[in-house]
């Protein structure tokens, strides 16, 4: 089935909202409920996000591919599975929804609307952590699309829920979702000034994904 340029556009916008409503209101929750300890506030952000990845990703995916992200976009791009007119149009759309969720999730615990993060999350390590993270991203959604493809949706939602632990970034993975993060001064926030050396470092490692996997899928013509 073919859907309109309108409906997937709509269908991204409306995904991304969706997914940051989730990842600031169950941070939110999650600290408000966790009496102080950060790991439990931690589990029930990762819980949420992960389990909701999954549901979106088989809402949306069948419409407009449920990107939700700029970097995936980017890779869809390169490997010929987007025409760049449409692919140009997605992050506006990304980026608009992930903020009106972020605005959702303010609202729905009471909180100001219009707010901008103070969390600093700085440093090489925290850097190359989004390397690492948006890579095992990329990675998952290529190499589990080639040959399970009905897997796709539950192995992003189980990747981001392993890498908001092993990552020391908590595995932001998506520059929509980092900008959208930084107007948040709650527990998933981050700050502005924090922001540009996340977003460069997703772009890298999903261009490095994009890059090597690529490769390994590619298959041989020789014997």
């Amino acid at each position: 089935m073919t859907f309109s340029v309108a409906r997937r556009l709509v269908a991204e916008g409306l995904g991304s909202a969706l997914l940051l409503a989730v990842v600031i209101g169950s941070g939110i929750m999650g600290q408000r409920l966790a009496g102080g300890n950060v790991a439990i506030a931690l589990l029930g952000n990762t819980l949420a996000t992960g389990a909701a990845l999954v549901v979106l990703i088989w809402m949306f995916g069948p419409i407009s591919g449920a990107h939700f992200n700029p970097a995936v976009t980017l890779v869809a791009v390169l490997r010929h599975d987007l025409p760049w007119r449409l692919a140009l149009a997605y992050p506006p759309v990304q980026v608009a929804g992930a903020v009106l969720g972020v605005w959702a999730a303010h609202a729905m615990f009471g909180q100001p609307i219009l707010q901008v993060s103070t969390k600093l999350r700085g440093g090489g390590a925290q850097a190359f952590a989004e390397v690492v993270a948006t890579f095992g991203l990329v990675a998952a959604i290529l190499g589990v699309s080639r040959f399970r493809p009905e897997s796709t949706a539950m192995a992003v939602g189980l990747y981001i829920t392993a890498a908001y632990w092993f990552t020391a970034s908590t595995s932001f993975a998506n520059p929509a979702v980092t900008l959208a993060r930084a107007l948040s001064d709650s527990f998933a926030g981050i700050a502005p000034s924090s922001a540009p050396a996340f977003i460069l470092a997703q772009f890298v490692g999903a261009l490095l994904a994009a890059g090597i996997f690529g490769w390994l899928l590619k298959p041989d013509t020789t014997p």
